[in-house]
């Protein structure tokens, strides 16, 4: 049984859809410039045994070989989540369902894409006695101001995990085909309120509002997609390409 997926780059004599290699629990493959190794990268900037890979069941294990480059793990479907792997670094654990490797060579950055098995998860328990816990955070997804989140978190969620946080006039014209009154004002009044909700800074109340929060959309982006409080199903509250409301 496989379950491992590795997908490499293609390779500038082939520039068309690379093959797929599958590993079953406890295999493991090689890469670098090599002819030796499973997969073959011929780049000058790539080191001879760059690195390994080894599948370990719903999980996956990286060894960087190089004697100097750090490697870079991305989550593309998690929205800039990512792990670094140093310099001779054995048996890094990769816990992402689809991973990027991100090869630094010589000005080039190159790509092997790796699949995992969907993950198992806990089912909630029932019947058990005693209160229910309290939700980390409290967001309605009906709100205006989830919209608002939902609107500066989806570039990342659509795949462009170093995209730039929307502008608030970006923002507004997201909004405005299922929201016609949006303005800046309105759009900036939601950020405000949701970086006090999600406890970024303090609310108005407080006799000590603490120091200036600078780049409040991105902190907020940063908070909603590292704790899932925006996921890829949620943006279905925008407004459909061409104007129409979902």
């Amino acid at each position: 049984m496989y379950s491992i997926i590795v997908v490499p780059p293609p390779t500038t004599e082939d520039r068309t859809a690379p093959g797929q290699l599958r590993l079953a629990p406890g295999e493991r493959l090689t890469f670098g410039r090599s002819a030796a190794c499973a997969v073959r990268i011929p780049h000058e900037g790539v080191s001879r045994r760059a690195g390994e890979i080894t599948a370990q069941g719903a999980f996956w294990a990286l060894s960087n070989l190089s004697g100097r480059q750090t490697y870079v793990v991305e989550n593309p479907e998690g929205a800039g989540e990512h792990i670094k792997v140093g310099p001779g670094r054995l048996e890094a654990p990769v816990p992402f369902e689809f991973s990027r490797i991100v090869l630094p060579a010589a000005g080039d950055l190159l790509a092997v894409d790796v699949w995992a098995p969907r993950h198992d998860y806990l089912r909630e328990a029932d019947g058990l006695e005693g209160a229910t816990t309290a939700p980390a955070f409290s967001l309605d997804v009906s709100k205006r101001y989830f919209a608002v989140l939902a609107a500066l978190c989806e570039p990342r969620l659509r795949g462009a995990p170093h995209a730039p946080t929307p502008t608030v006039d970006q923002v507004v014209d997201r909004l405005r085909p299922a929201w016609p009154a949006a303005s800046r004002t309105s759009v900036q009044w939601n950020i405000d309120y949701l970086a006090v909700k999600l406890r970024l800074k303090p609310g108005p109340e407080e006799a000590d509002p603490g120091p200036r929060l600078n780049g409040k959309k991105e902190s907020l982006v940063s908070l909603a997609l590292r704790f899932d409080l925006v996921r890829e199903e949620d943006l279905a509250v925008l407004p459909a390409a061409g104007g129409a409301v979902r």
